[in-house]
């Protein structure tokens, strides 16, 4: 796994052993980064699910403002911050080791870009948009992406699907406030 542009280009990220955790794959990252090119440069970045880190590391090589990291497992905090120590320069970002569903409450100002990449099994994905909704940590403007292994069905009160992309068994959802649509 590697960056794929900006700043660190080309710097290999460290990734999980064996086939636990899934990270994205490069093709699917590249492919969502050139969607979300304009939306990056000084934008504030939630990264709810972070694992490795790749999406938001790939956010900071490309000069967002902020990315708060955030991920339950110890072993991905770990690896996250492993990746982190690797970049240079003057950076902004945050590592939380927690529940996402705590973050979030916590959450102030809201964010520009938000990734939403639990476990596929795991409705985690639905309840962080639900409340990404009732507290308004979207932006004005801004996108969340939720990455899972089917198609996004039923509705989240106040966020509006702009638009969904399949790579092999991976679904891209991209949700926009009501509002900006």
């Amino acid at each position: 796994m590697r960056v794929i542009s900006g700043a660190f280009r080309g710097l290999k990220l460290n990734t999980f052993k064996g086939d636990a955790i899934r990270p994205t794959a490069d093709r699917i990252k590249e492919s969502l980064f050139n969607i979300l090119s304009t939306r990056i440069a000084g934008a504030r970045v939630l990264d709810l699910f972070a694992g490795s880190g790749s999406l938001g590391i790939e956010c900071l090589s490309r000069g967002a403002a902020h990315v708060d990291f955030n991920d339950a497992s110890p072993q991905s905090v770990r690896l996250l911050k492993s990746n982190l120590s690797k970049l240079k320069g003057e950076l902004s970002f945050s590592v939380t080791a927690g529940d996402y569903s705590s973050l979030l409450m916590r959450a102030g100002a809201p964010y520009d870009v938000i990734f939403i990449d639990p476990p596929y099994a795991s409705e985690s994905g639905r309840a962080a948009l639900q409340t990404i909704a009732s507290r308004s940590l979207l932006a004005r403007g801004g996108v969340a992406v939720y990455e899972r292994d089917r198609a996004f069905s039923g509705d989240i009160p106040g966020l509006a699907v702009s638009d969904e992309r399949k790579y092999g068994i991976t679904y891209l959802t991209f949700f926009e406030n009501e509002g900006d649509i």
